[in-house]
């Protein structure tokens, strides 16, 4: 498969997951208050009339790969939905995120940059279309090669960082202890 099928590839899975993600939460949100005129002195909210209707949500819809390109911070956090979030990330060329471990499931996918993933102790070398997902559970770590900085967008599932976060830098993200604390984007 050419590197331009796997790069719409993974663009196809990632965004098909994001949006099951939304509709998701679309199925879970509670009951919205619309408000219906009945006579010209009488209004009868949706709710009082045992009714349920979705609340209407905007989703993210983007073009990710010009979004990553143009980041510039270590990490920020663009969309939360329930259960998945996109994250864009900027490595600087020579450092690396830092390995670490999370209860979630993680996607990678870089878009421009060449570098390492370490999962479990195993490194492969990644660059422009490659795309890895990290289980829950396994010690990894994403390392830029010397000159250039490496571009990605990861996806959590579930979510794992609070919603609108960003770090400018590696420092930045070590320094705080934020975690995902339920709220989603919209």
């Amino acid at each position: 498969m050419s590197s331009s099928s796997w790069k719409l590839c993974a663009s196809v899975v990632a965004m098909t997951v994001l949006g099951w993600a939304c509709d998701q939460r679309f199925d879970s949100e509670a009951t919205r208050t619309d408000v219906e005129a009945t006579s010209p002195t009488t209004v009868v909210s949706a709710a009082a009339r045992g009714e349920t209707t979705k609340a209407t949500r905007k989703g993210f819809v983007e073009n990710i790969e010009t979004l990553t390109e143009r980041n510039r911070d270590f990490r920020r956090v663009v969309y939360t939905a329930q259960h998945l979030q996109l994250v864009l990330m900027s490595i600087p060329a020579g450092e690396h995120i830092g390995a670490e471990t999370h209860d979630v499931d993680q996607f990678f996918r870089i878009e421009a940059g060449t570098g390492q993933i370490v999962i479990d102790g195993k490194r492969s070398d990644v660059g422009p279309g490659s795309a890895m997902l990290v289980p829950a559970g396994a010690r990894h770590d994403v390392v830029a090669s010397d000159g250039e900085e490496l571009k990605l967008y990861t996806l959590y599932a579930p979510p794992n960082h609070r919603d609108g976060v960003v770090h400018p830098t590696r420092a930045d993200a070590e320094r705080d202890d934020e975690k995902f604390d339920g709220r989603t984007t919209e």
